[in-house]
């Protein structure tokens, strides 16, 4: 197995899971701001204020991801904390935060790879009517180009939206997470429609003010079917269960094929726009050139799958679990296979390079009586999850990197603290650090670029 020496061995994070606020930093609220302060909404009534204290603490954080070999570092910008309103006047102290971590990553050897959306939405813009005003796709613009005329000097690797099937189908279709809403079906269509469209416009603003050659991507995220057999039918069983437009009562947004076909295609799934023919948007042939801007790579979420096999009928046909599955502490089931066909089955589709941007697992981690954190189970999720992973890339899969979730415990949404996903335990009363054994596993491997797994 080769992963090849250029591959990208990375940690990745979010702004509100794990930043903080800090008085007189002129940062604007932002849609979890206000969320996170009704009642019953988040696990044990926690919120993000003060979250790891990243902050305060990147350089503590920055020396651990050193310590670690880690290569790269994906984060996001908080929207609001350079422009408080979303739009016009620009927080300078937001813009020296980003930079003073920029230029610490850069001192330490770690290549920063910016996310310009992992769900911070500034809530004035919110209140303007965020996703569903088609304006967002000016201020999305906007907001790209001040990245960019503030960064790109420095940072040459962009991707634009984190998991929109998340922030739309959690936030605007089920309300469990920021903004908490139940709108109506076609509304979610059409907010879908902008979130597409303000990608395809910060890709090419991100371009056109860069001050050096910049590379731009894009990080939607999945659940994975893959074959029962690597019989042929029941591998294109799975194929055509993945890239499947599910029906609106499954929770539409929940597919790869409505999200990722008009950004790299050009066009909408056929199978969709008869499916959900009543419920969408005006969409023009200048909608989708706007869309489709050429991108450098690929990022995929990708944590789980579900197995698929050739039904008598000719149609894919889910087959159970078996009994006793592994899960995580979130339920989720362990699944490394995902990461195989997963991204075999994108580079086939899509043709473009390929980073994981996000796996990893919830753990119960603890502090242990000698005062460590023993996490062998994340060490072998991991493990299952990287040969499966440097098996497609034997396999001419062009895959460029992998950015484990997360570098260290954070705010988990609407679970708050009670989820464990990092590579760094995080002491929330104390804020102090440990680094766990999947952390110093994780040195091991990317000091030896996968060859010891």
């Amino acid at each position: 197995m080769s992963f090849g020496e250029d591959f990208v061995w990375g940690v990745a994070t979010s702004s509100y899971q794990i930043e903080g606020r800090t008085k007189d930093d002129g940062k604007g609220d932002d849609i979890w701001d206000i969320y996170v302060r009704e009642p019953g909404k988040i696990m044990e009534g926690h919120t993000g204020d003060i979250a790891c204290d990243h902050y305060n603490r990147y350089k503590e954080d920055i020396a651990i991801m050193k310590q670690l070999g880690i290569r790269a570092y994906r984060f996001s910008i908080n929207w609001a904390r350079i422009l408080p309103d979303g739009i016009g006047k620009i927080n300078e102290k937001g813009i020296q935060y980003y930079n003073n971590l920029i230029d610490c990553l850069l001192e330490n050897g770690i290549e920063p790879y910016i996310t310009l959306y992992h769900w911070e939405l500034p809530y004035a813009l919110y209140r303007k009517g965020g996703w569903l005003n088609r304006e967002i796709v000016q201020w999305f613009g906007e907001y790209a180009k001040i990245v960019a005329t503030y960064f790109s000097d420095r940072v040459t690797k962009y991707f634009t939206l984190n998991e929109p099937q998340c922030f739309i189908g959690l936030g605007y279709l089920n309300g469990v997470h920021a903004p908490g809403l139940k709108a109506p079906i076609r509304d979610t269509f059409e907010m879908a429609h902008n979130v597409l469209l303000a990608h395809g416009q910060a890709t090419r603003m991100l371009r056109e003010h860069a001050k050096q050659p910049i590379e731009v991507g894009y990080a939607p995220t999945a659940g994975v079917s893959y074959p029962a057999s690597e019989k042929p039918e029941d591998v294109e069983a799975a194929r055509k269960s993945f890239f499947r437009c599910p029906d609106i009562e499954d929770g539409w947004t929940w597919n790869v094929s409505w999200w990722s076909d008009p950004v790299i295609l050009g066009e909408y799934p056929e199978e969709g726009l008869r499916k959900y023919s009543k419920y969408l948007p005006n969409i023009t042939k200048e909608d989708m050139k706007l869309i489709a801007q050429p991108l450098d790579f690929y990022g995929q979420n990708m944590y789980n799958g579900f197995q698929v096999k050739m039904g008598a009928d000719g149609l894919p046909e889910y087959v159970n679990r078996e009994v006793g599955f592994a899960k995580t502490a979130t339920n989720w089931p362990v699944t490394p296979e995902c990461l195989y066909w997963g991204t075999k089955f994108l580079y086939e589709r899509y043709q473009l390079p390929i980073f994981i941007t996000e796996n990893g697992m919830s753990c119960h981690d603890s502090i242990s009586l000698d005062g460590k954190v023993h996490d062998p189970n994340r060490i072998d999720f991991l493990n299952r999850y990287l040969l499966q992973l440097g098996k497609a890339k034997d396999e001419g899969v062009d895959i460029r990197g992998y950015f484990e979730w997360s570098l260290m415990d954070n705010f988990e949404w609407n679970c708050g603290y009670t989820e464990r996903f990092g590579l760094v335990y995080v002491d929330y009363e104390t804020q102090k650090r440990i680094i766990k054994d999947s952390g110093y596993w994780y040195r091991d491997i990317i000091l030896n670029n996968g060859k010891n797994l």
